[in-house]
């Protein structure tokens, strides 16, 4: 097994997802939540992330060794003293070490849990950064957990894996953003069709020299067609869904820039079943006198009346109160292999709702 000093690489790829423990629809997973906190035994299937392999891998130095097996069990490494969830609901309950015998293809995973302390069902997007001994950041790794019941704790587990050696160990874990949103309001880009018959999210965006663009997507999954005709209306919301003031909103990206593609006037359209629109998000992040505003949430409508779902651009306006929005455009390029619903131009990850694996 692996001491607390363990070699970890400096490149992380191929990073997988597993939220483990405390499903809404499984009330064991209710009951596992509860009672698992700091000092429980530890659950080696709950922490090798189901995207890795788990107990099926032997190390290299085995050969065809048949008395050699995977053991299974990860190394525990020391946290500071637990003090309950953050502001936000999460807590990181154990990291853990795997060397190449124990079976999970993870160098290192975390144990989670999050508390949902308000009214409404919600999906949470939780960014984890795992640190070095000196405290600097060996990588981020960004969780989606959906559909936590108002009340409920879920448990989780989030790992990362190398593929270059000679780089700093880990030696501790941390929340490093939270972001969480109305489970019926969640932005999808794939799976179940919701109730409006459209997928609606946001592309991960670019920026170069203060400009920032993203792109929001819109995929008819239903079975009928889906007319558009103007901008999707916009709200802004901070960190605690409220709204934000003082920005202003514009129909069409020129006063921001020429070249980002959301200028044209609007005109009708129509999308058939597995067609697919965009329209842009551009904005500047210049600041001058008074204080920069960010802007983590969007509730977007793609039309007067239509489902509201938020989205998360984290707009960082500097101080230059505006926000341009580009009219719905069909995407030719949606239909390029089968359906848009298919493949969308830009996904979001998929998230993962709440399981808990047999022991």
């Amino acid at each position: 097994m692996p001491t607390a000093s363990r070699t970890v690489p400096a490149a992380f790829a191929g990073v997988l997802l597993l939220a483990a423990c405390g499903s809404q629809s499984a009330t064991q997973g209710d009951d596992a939540a509860r009672a698992g906190g700091a000092g429980a035994p530890v659950n080696a299937a709950a922490l090798c992330p189901s995207g890795y392999s788990q107990y099926g891998s032997l190390p290299s130095s085995a050969g065809d060794d048949p008395s050699v097996a995977p053991s299974g069990t990860p190394t525990p490494l020391p946290l500071p003293s637990l003090t309950g969830p953050d502001e936000d609901g999460v807590q990181v309950t154990g990291l853990y070490a795997w060397e190449a015998g124990s079976g999970c293809q993870a160098d290192y995973s975390a144990a989670f849990e999050i508390t949902n302390s308000g009214t409404r069902k919600a999906t949470y997007t939780v960014t984890f950064s795992f640190l070095s001994s000196s405290g600097g950041a060996v990588d981020n790794v960004e969780q989606t957990v959906q559909d936590v019941a108002p009340g409920r704790t879920v448990k989780g587990a989030v790992a990362m894996k190398g593929e270059v050696m000679h780089t700093p160990e880990v030696s501790g874990v941390d929340v490093l953003k939270v972001r969480s949103v109305p489970a019926d309001e969640a932005p999808s880009a794939s799976g179940p069709c919701p109730a409006s018959g459209v997928h609606v999210y946001a592309d991960q965006g670019d920026a170069a020299m203060g400009l920032r663009v993203v792109g929001l997507r819109l995929v008819n999954c239903g079975t009928k067609t889906y007319e558009l005709n103007g901008y999707p209306e916009l709200e802004l919301l901070d960190e605690r869904h409220g709204s934000v003031d003082g920005v202003r909103i514009l129909q069409g990206t020129g006063r921001i820039s020429t070249a980002v593609g959301g200028g044209d006037s609007p005109r009708p359209v129509t999308l058939r079943p597995g067609e697919a629109a965009q329209s842009t998000l551009a904005w500047r992040n210049t600041t001058g006198f008074g204080d920069p505003v960010n802007v983590p949430y969007v509730r977007v409508r793609a039309k007067s009346g239509a489902a509201p779902v938020i989205v998360q651009p984290e707009l960082d306006l500097g101080t230059t109160g505006q926000l341009g929005v580009g009219p719905w455009q069909k995407d030719e390029t949606s239909r390029a292999t089968g359906t848009g619903a298919e493949r969308p131009t830009s996904p979001l990850p998929s998230p993962v709702s709440p399981t808990f694996p047999s022991p």
